[in-house]
């Protein structure tokens, strides 16, 4: 594994851990998968359904989602909004992220002072 491979794992890592948070952010209206795909991408959060589609089954059995399907449109779609539950936990990972990132700015500027120094 070349240095640049490791690297790409390690920030593939860093941006699964956020991917729970960034779509329960954006599923306080219904959405269908694609049209979540889109926004999520046009945020600058790309992702692709077969990583999507897995994650809203989790958390919608999870609880964290709600799901009804409209069959109107030419094709029957599956929308999906956040739950009572899901908006608690949204909440609760919008302080816990707050921390964290308040805190890696602190460890970040440490770090880049002591780098100074040196």
């Amino acid at each position: 594994m070349t240095q640049n491979d490791a690297l790409q794992n390690l920030m593939q890592e860093l941006r699964r851990g956020t991917l729970v948070i960034g779509v329960l952010s954006q599923l306080h209206e219904p959405e269908y998968g694609y049209s979540l795909v889109q926004k999520l991408n046009d945020r600058g959060m790309p992702i692709d359904q077969g990583t999507l589609y897995p994650l809203l089954r989790r958390l919608e059995k999870q609880g964290l989602l709600d799901s009804s399907w409209e069959v109107e449109e030419p094709r029957p779609r599956r929308y999906y909004k956040l739950s009572d539950s899901g908006l608690e936990a949204l909440e609760a990972l919008k302080t816990e992220w707050q921390t964290l990132v308040s805190t890696m700015n602190l460890m970040l500027s440490l770090e880049s002072e002591e780098a100074q120094e040196r």
